[in-house]
């Protein structure tokens, strides 16, 4: 997945190593770290990021529907974002996000001023088909997940 920042360059938000597949069901919690951890190993986030994505989790909920949750930081987190990125996550067997509410794709967004917009636009275009999520889940490689994302360009 790429974005364009304000000069018009492309920006590559998406890397293949930001991806892990086939992860056992946590916590809620430790899912939104482990999202926020790829961010931090990414160099996108320092570590306090981890901290507002999880206070963001507390004040409203980031599933977003179809088996995807998008945990991301507050508005207060922004210093803490050094480049926009993403991480995602697959957990096959689902993570419970309240409500009856099952989040099989954990997604962790980072995004440089308002970049972020940017990016739930292109992950909300993918994320609204199930057929799409349904291939994601059952993806067997990081390179399955990777193409359909970095297919959704602006």
């Amino acid at each position: 997945m790429r974005i364009f920042g304000k000069n018009g360059k492309q920006i590559p938000v998406l890397k293949r190593e930001s991806i892990i597949i086939g992860m056992e069901t946590v916590e809620k919690e430790k899912a939104i770290e482990m999202a926020g951890q790829i961010l931090v190993d990414g160099g996108y986030v320092t570590p306090e990021y981890i901290k507002e994505m999880k206070k963001r989790e507390e004040e409203i909920s980031t599933y977003i529907g179809n088996g995807v949750a998008i945990p991301h930081g507050t508005g207060a987190s922004r210093q803490y974002i050094k480049a926009s990125g993403i991480s995602v996550i697959q957990f096959p067997d689902g993570i419970d996000f309240g409500g009856g509410q099952t989040a099989y794709l954990v997604i962790g967004i980072a995004g440089k001023e308002n970049e972020h917009l940017k990016i739930l636009q292109n992950l909300a275009l993918i994320c609204q088909d199930p057929e799409e999520i349904e291939e994601m889940v059952k993806a067997k490689t990081k390179d399955e997940i990777y193409r359909k994302l970095a297919a959704v360009e602006e």
